[in-house]
This record gives C-alpha cells, sequence and structure tokens, in this order.
C-alpha cells in the first residue's frame, strides 16, 4: 500500500508539472527563488518570465510576488521579482510584492492572506514544473482555487537526473506535507 501510495503520488507530481494552464483567473502567483542583492537568480529570473508571459496574454490582472528575505539579505525574493518585472514593463499598480516566507507553505500562506484581503479567489501558479502540485495543493488548502503554469526551460529542466532528483523530492516533501501539514524544504 505505501509502495502504490508513493508511486502514485510520484505520477501526479510528473503530471502535474506537464500541464500548462491558462484560464483566466484574478492573480498569478509567482514563487519566489534565490536573489542576489536584488537581483533574481537564474531559476527565479524564469519564473518570472514565465509569469509575465502569463500577465501579457491577459491571464489575469495582477501579478503577486513571494518570497521573504534570507538573514543578512537587504532585498526579499518578492522585492527582488518585483522590480524585475516593473523594470520590464508591468505597471507598478499591477505587481502585488509579498515579502513574507521562507519556504513554500509560508509564502503561499502570506500570498492567500493577501488574496482574501483583496477578494481573490483565484490563481495561477508559476514556480518550476515538479513544485507546482505541492504548491497549488498548498495554496487550495488556504482557500484559493489554483492552477498551474510552471517554467519549462531552465536549469532545473536541463537533464534527465535532474528531474529525477526534483520528482523523488518533490514525491517526499508532498506527502510530508499531506502527512505532517508543515513544508520539508525551502524552495
Amino acid at each position: 500500500m505505501a509502495l502504490v501510495l508513493v508511486l502514485g503520488t510520484a505520477l501526479r507530481v510528473w503530471y502535474v508539472a506537464r500541464a500548462d494552464e491558462r484560464p483566466n483567473v484574478d492573480a498569478i502567483v509567482v514563487l519566489g527563488a534565490a536573489q542576489y542583492n536584488g537581483t533574481p537568480s537564474q531559476v527565479f529570473t524564469y519564473r518570472l518570465a514565465q509569469a509575465k508571459e502569463l500577465y501579457d496574454e491577459g491571464v489575469a490582472p495582477r501579478i503577486v510576488t513571494t518570497g521573504g528575505r534570507a538573514q543578512g539579505d537587504t532585498y526579499s525574493e518578492a522585492q527582488a521579482g518585483t522590480t524585475w518585472l516593473t523594470g520590464l514593463g508591468v505597471p507598478a499598480e499591477d505587481v502585488v510584492t509579498v515579502p513574507e516566507g521562507n519556504d513554500t507553505l509560508k509564502s503561499l500562506e502570506a500570498a492567500a492572506r493577501e488574496a482574501k484581503q483583496h477578494g481573490w479567489e483565484t490563481s495561477v501558479i508559476v514556480s518550476d514544473p515538479w513544485h507546482s502540485l505541492r504548491a497549488k495543493t498548498m495554496l487550495e488548502d488556504q482557500g484559493v482555487t489554483s492552477w498551474t503554469s510552471p517554467t519549462h526551460s531552465g536549469p532545473i529542466v536541463q537533464t534527465r537526473e535532474t528531474q529525477a532528483w526534483y520528482i523523488t523530492r518533490e514525491t517526499a516533501a508532498l506527502l510530508y506535507y499531506h502527512l505532517l501539514g508543515v513544508d520539508s524544504v525551502r524552495s
């Protein structure tokens, strides 16, 4: 039974990773990743570019950037994301900065609080493919109906070995979340 649960979860992680859902929603939620003195990392840049593409297509009227600040950082991930997006022409009033959380769950809890405050009920989540199911599950558990539009390029999707590693990692992280209700990894 345990083997079926693990394999079934891995299959769901793989399946959702391949999806690219683009319904009209209230907000695009882009999950933060590393930033270096206000400059998004390569992984984060791919996520932000995906979010901007969705925004440009009219999927949502706003983009929510998430992610806190590591100890010693001057900028939060969310601030770095907002600066990147506005630098590429997204109007500042269409970007909502949520600079909280140092893991997926805390970032999405903060994004959900922002959504509830503004009456937003739906979102498209942008992250890496393998991270999409866990992020969608966590945000929906906070009451925001969500779809996923993961990046399909960048360093996390380059090799089969990298993909296998992330599918394994996300399978374990999702099972951990379902079992204990907490996040097991920083993403």
